[in-house]
C-alpha cells in the first residue's frame, strides 16, 4: 500500500477575473472550490494511474467536513484524523497575475497528534509513505523527521516533498525519492544555478547526502532526475499551462507509484513527467486520458 500525508490540507478556493483592481470591487468570472493539500493532490494522481492507496492526515471543523465529502465523491481511499480546528482556506487568484494567499493551518491538539501518530505502528514491510506538504505551527519542526524515524522501525520505504532544512534533516535515512524544483535547490545550498550542469551538481550533492533519487523539476524546462551512477535530463512536453498548482504533486506521485510497481527510476521519471504535466495543462488534477496523451512526447536522454 502507498500512503500520503498531507499534515495541512485545505479547501482550495479558486477565483478567475481578467484583471485585480485594488481597493474596488471586483467581479469574478470563475470560481471553484477543491479539496486542496499536496498529499491529497498526490492520492488522486495515484488513483488515476491504478495504484492503490490511503491519504493520512489532520481534517477539522466545517472546512474539513467539506474536504472529506469531496475526497469521498472522488473515490479516494482516507482516514484523516478527525481535529477540532477549522481545515484551512487557501486562495488561488488568476487574473493578470496569478496570486496565492494560503492560509497558516490549525491548532492541533497533543491528543490529535498521538492519535494520528498511532497509525504508523500498523506499516508494513514494503508499503511506501509520501509526506508531501507544509507542517502546521501547531506541530514541532522536527515532525516529518520523528514520522519518518516510525516509518523506517516498520521497515516501509518512504519519499518526500519538503524544503529547507526539513529536506536535509531527512536525508540520511535515505529516501526513495526527493523532489525540488530548481528554485527550492538553489534556496538549499544558498547559490544560484545559471545551468543544467550546476543543478545536476548540487542534484549530486543530495544523492551524497543520502537520497536514493532525486527529481528536480524546472517549471518549462522540463526535469531532471539524478542517481547514484546516472543524471537523466528531459524537456517538456508542448501545452498550455492552465494550472500550476498540483503539478509537481503530480509529478511526485507519478514517480513514486512508477518505482514502487517497476524499481525502474528511467520509467518512474517519465510518468512523473507526463503526470505533472498533465496537471499543468488541465484545470484541475490531471486526468489519466491526459496522462496518456503526453507521455509519448517525453524524451529522456542520459545528460
Amino acid at each position: 500500500m502507498i500512503y500520503t500525508v498531507t499534515l495541512n490540507p485545505s479547501i482550495d478556493y479558486v477565483i478567475q477575473l481578467p484583471k485585480l483592481n485594488l481597493g474596488e470591487v471586483n467581479r469574478l468570472e470563475k470560481s471553484y472550490k477543491f479539496p486542496g493539500g499536496k498529499g491529497i493532490n498526490v492520492s488522486r494522481i495515484l488513483r488515476e494511474l491504478g495504484y492503490a492507496n490511503q491519504a493520512w492526515g489532520f481534517l477539522g471543523g466545517f472546512t474539513g467536513e467539506f474536504v472529506n465529502a469531496q475526497l469521498q465523491q472522488l473515490h479516494l481511499n482516507a482516514n484523516f484524523t478527525k481535529i477540532a480546528d477549522d481545515t484551512r482556506i487557501n486562495v488561488k487568484l488568476k487574473a493578470d497575475q496569478e496570486t496565492e494567499l494560503n492560509a497558516a493551518g490549525p491548532e492541533i491538539t497533543a491528543t490529535e497528534k498521538q492519535t494520528f501518530i498511532a497509525q504508523f505502528d500498523n506499516l508494513n514491510k514494503n508499503d511506501v509513505v509520501i509526506f508531501s506538504g507544509s507542517v502546521p505551527s501547531s506541530l514541532p519542526e522536527t515532525f516529518y523527521f520523528d514520522l519518518i524515524q516510525k516509518v523506517k522501525a516498520q521497515h516501509a520505504e518512504y519519499a518526500v516533498d519538503t524544503t529547507g532544512e526539513t529536506l536535509k534533516r531527512t536525508l540520511p535515512t535515505h529516501p526513495v525519492v526527493v523532489k525540488p524544483n530548481n528554485h527550492e535547490l538553489a534556496d538549499l545550498f544558498g547559490v544560484k544555478l545559471a545551468n543544467l550542469d550546476e543543478i545536476k551538481h548540487y542534484g549530486l550533492k543530495l544523492i551524497e547526502m543520502g537520497a536514493q533519487n532525486v527529481m528536480i523539476s524546472m517549471a518549462g524546462d522540463g526535469g531532471m532526475l539524478v542517481t547514484k551512477d546516472h543524471c537523466y535530463r528531459s524537456a517538456a512536453p508542448k501545452g498550455t499551462v492552465q494550472n500550476s498548482v498540483g503539478a509537481g504533486d503530480s509529478m511526485l506521485a507519478g514517480f513514486t507509484g512508477t518505482f514502487d510497481a517497476t524499481h525502474d527510476p528511467v520509467e518512474s521519471f517519465r510518468y512523473g513527467l507526463a503526470c505533472g504535466s498533465a496537471t499543468a495543462f488541465s484545470a484541475d488534477i490531471a486526468t489519466k486520458a491526459k496522462i496518456d496523451e503526453l507521455l509519448p512526447q517525453i524524451n529522456i536522454e542520459e545528460f
